[in-house]
C-alpha cells in the first residue's frame, strides 16, 4: 500500500480499541458479506455489503487490484478464487477485505507486512 492509502488507514482505525478483532474493520468500511435469505423461496447471492464507509472504499479498490495482478501471494489468491468459479468484481472485493485484516494485524501486533503469512 502506497503512502495516501496508510494516511487513510490511520486516519479510520488509528484507535485500535475501537475493535476488537478484524472482522468488525472490514464491517467498518463496508467489506463484510451480506446475505439476503427468506425462508425456502428467496435465496439470493451474497453480496459486500456497502453499509461503512465509501471513502475507504474506494481507496482500497487500487491497492488491491495492485496486490492482485502485481504481488506473488496476490496472485495466488486471486487464482485460488478465479478456479473456484468466482467473478472477478468479488475477487477483488475479497482482497480489499484481506488487505484490511493485515492491515490490522500488522497494526495490532506493530510488525511489519509478513507475506509468507498470507499464503494462499
Amino acid at each position: 500500500m502506497g503512502e495516501h492509502t496508510i494516511a487513510i488507514l490511520l486516519a479510520f482505525y488509528a484507535d485500535l480499541d475501537r475493535f476488537s478483532n478484524a472482522r468488525p474493520t472490514a464491517a467498518f468500511a463496508g467489506l463484510d458479506p451480506r446475505h439476503h435469505e427468506s425462508g425456502i423461496s428467496v435465496k439470493m447471492k451474497p453480496r459486500m455489503s456497502k453499509v461503512g464507509h465509501v471513502f475507504l472504499r474506494k481507496s482500497l479498490y487500487i491497492p488491491a487490484m495492485i496486490a492482485l495482478y502485481q504481488t506473488a501471494w496476490g496472485t495466488r489468491f486471486r487464482e485460488r478464487l478465479a478456479a473456484g468459479g468466482e467473478p472477478p468484481k468479488l475477487v477483488i472485493g475479497a482482497m480489499m477485505r484481506k488487505l484490511v485484516h493485515a492491515a490490522f494485524g500488522a497494526l495490532k501486533s506493530g510488525q511489519t507486512f509478513d507475506s509468507s503469512l498470507h499464503g494462499c
